[in-house]
């Protein structure tokens, strides 16, 4: 490994000593803070416990411990990538979104937490709900990625059915693996196309979900070089305002949620009260709600469908 720059403290140890588990994580940590990562050091400790085939904290208990040299051949490459910025979930080839362990690839997006937290919100508004006398309901996620949003409703909600979408074919390939890994592949049909388009005449969901492209063109290249040079970005940029999906999907809303169905979507910073007002000028919403993220930032915007539209034609279309 290549030691320009790096402080004397954390210098590779001398000919003939072996690399411990701490003196590489320091080393390692230095090497990647140099690189611009951020959180440098729990990355490097994910990425040599993925290496050791342990458990992250057990590498605490193990630092004099030496790395052997095959640890040190698989280490190396891995964190040569890290520096690269290349996402740390694609280089281990795995993310986790709350009860769900997924495969994800530069195919897909990393599932983010502001995701679990809508999901969380579409569990707790059909709990919520008076389900006596009723059939078990169906969820449509539009834009499904990884599967993430779809399999969490698929394993922890009531619906005897998700339907999941996406335009990339790819996405589908990963979203296909999850749902079989996760034991999920009979609940959730997938679906190749774009927006509110791969619905069928007649259908009718519980749930219309999506964390859609939401990011503008011009924003694009000031997004974190993870993101930036690494994601998808046919599933980051929604056109020049970075609202073309979501207005589609807010268009069409009323054409496939049943009566009492559920509007779920996620949003980019700024864009909640925008898309709100679209919502509330559709006929047939209730008073949309804005849901705030952990962070404060106005993320979810939800909205209960409550009249009736046309139903769709054979083509998508209004009859």
């Amino acid at each position: 490994m290549a030691s320009q720059a790096v402080p004397a403290a954390v210098q590779p140890p001398r000919a003939g000593e072996p690399w411990t588990i701490l003196h590489l994580l320091r080393w390692s940590t230095a090497y990647l803070v140099e690189k611009g990562v951020p959180s440098a050091r729990l990355d490097v400790e994910h990425l040599l416990a993925y290496v050791m085939e342990t458990e992250r904290l057990q590498l605490y208990l193990r630092f004099e411990q030496p790395v052997t040299p095959s640890e040190l051949a698989r280490f190396r490459p891995l964190l040569l990538e890290r520096a690269r910025r290349k996402p740390l979930q694609y280089i281990l080839g795995r993310a986790f979104f709350r009860d769900l362990e997924l495969a994800v690839d530069s195919r897909v997006l990393i599932p983010r937490p502001e995701t679990e937290e809508l999901v969380e919100a579409v569990l707790r508004h059909v709990a919520g709900q008076d389900s006596s006398g009723r059939e078990r309901g169906r969820a449509l996620d539009v834009g499904t990625g990884s599967g993430a949003i779809a399999l969490s409703l698929a394993k922890e909600g009531p619906f005897e059915r998700v339907v999941a979408t996406d335009a990339s074919s790819g996405a589908l390939e990963v979203a296909r693996a999850n749902a079989e890994a996760n034991g999920l592949g009979e609940v959730v049909e997938l679906r190749l196309g774009e927006g509110l388009g791969v619905v069928r005449p007649g259908e009718r969901f519980q749930v219309l979900v999506s964390n859609p492209p939401y990011v503008a063109l011009p924003d694009f290249e000031g997004l974190q070089a993870e993101v930036r040079l690494w994601e998808p970005k046919e599933a980051l940029v929604a056109g020049e305002d970075g609202l073309s999906l979501i207005r589609e999907i807010v268009a069409g809303a009323g054409g496939v949620l049943q009566e009492g169905g559920l509007l779920a979507l996620e949003m980019g910073a700024g864009q909640a009260g925008i898309v709100a007002g679209w919502i509330a000028a559709e006929r047939g919403f209730q008073a949309p709600r804005v849901v705030r993220d952990l962070a404060g930032t106005e993320r979810i915007v939800l909205a209960e469908w409550t009249g009736r539209k046309a139903p769709r034609g054979a083509e998508g279309e209004a009859v």
